[in-house]
């Protein structure tokens, strides 16, 4: 059984392949059951699992928020990768790396078949570990030519934007989002805001907007506008119940969820063109799902076989 480090997972999941991976695992498809919640003492650990032909592969993620005071991270993620037909163990892999890199990469992904194919201007939302990763992600598909970088913390903002220019990237903090909305292309938001960072009013014609930090009701990064006369689509049907930024425009009346254009399945199988028009505005939001997991696991197993 292969035992997978953060430093490991991380160099088998470049996303120029990733990316194309994922678009195949949504064409094939696989099962995924609902995730299994469990309270332990004062933490939750949930389980993921997911399976097809030939893997079956179950996510734990761990969640005990009084680790900060132990000095120690609140969240820990491992992935446990098995034969389907023997139930064999494959591989255990470090999980917190396939779920940051597997979400930017289906980021990127649905901005492949949604955002204009000229988009050259990025706006990130976030300076942590998933908003880190969505500038490589979005150059795999996309020619980004200027990355703004937005983050509560400005300085935080500040050392990922230097980050970026030391690797040869036109790239800048902005202290507020209203400035750089209407220049940009492409927004994409990997936050735990409960209030919207991205209001329509600032956004462009054209724009692809990216929602993927929030995942329970309480959350939002866009406010009710963008919900309204845009095409909105979704990673799975699992965000229209979960989903905040889709809740509350639904609650509000200025829109319906049988307005959903199409998730991601149905965007890779070519059930849907994806962008119609360069001054549509374009609205993706996505919670995760096992899929992504499965997929990127399988690709960190067969890289050393």
């Amino acid at each position: 059984m292969q035992i997978l480090d953060a430093a490991t997972t991380r160099s088998r999941l470049p996303f120029d392949t990733l990316i194309p991976s994922l678009r195949a695992a949504f064409v094939a498809g696989c099962e995924v059951p609902l995730r299994h919640n469990h309270t332990v003492g004062d933490g939750t650990v949930l389980l993921m699992p997911a399976w097809n032909d030939r893997y079956l592969g179950v996510k734990t993620v761990s969640i005990f928020s009084g680790n900060a005071r132990r000095g120690l991270p609140g969240l820990h993620s491992t992935y446990m990768l098995y034969d389907a037909a023997t139930g064999a163990p494959l591989a255990l892999i470090d999980g917190n790396e396939i779920t940051s890199r597997r979400t930017a990469a289906a980021s990127a992904l649905a901005a492949s078949m949604l955002a204009r194919a000229d988009a050259r201007k990025l706006l990130v939302l976030g300076a942590g570990r998933v908003a880190s990763l969505l500038p490589d992600a979005y150059r795999a598909v996309r020619p980004i030519e200027r990355i703004y970088v937005w983050d509560i913390d400005a300085a935080q903002a500040e050392r990922l934007a230097q980050r970026l220019r030391d690797e040869g990237i036109d790239a800048r903090a902005t202290a507020r989002v209203e400035d750089a909305l209407g220049e940009v292309d492409i927004v994409t938001s990997a936050t735990l805001s409960t209030v919207p960072l991205i209001e329509r009013r600032h956004v462009a014609p054209g724009t692809h907007i990216d929602l993927i930090g929030g995942f329970t009701p309480q959350m939002r990064e866009a406010d009710d506008a963008c919900f309204a006369d845009t095409s909105v689509f979704v990673d799975t049907a699992e965000a229209r119940m979960k989903a905040g930024d889709l809740l509350h425009p639904i609650e509000a009346g200025v829109f319906r969820a049988e307005a959903i254009k199409a998730d991601l399945t149905a965007l890779c199988r070519g059930m849907h063109p994806g962008r119609a028009t360069d001054d549509e505005i374009t609205v993706f939001k996505a919670v995760g799902t096992a899929l992504e997991d499965l997929a990127a696991a399988a690709i960190c197993f067969e890289a050393h076989n």
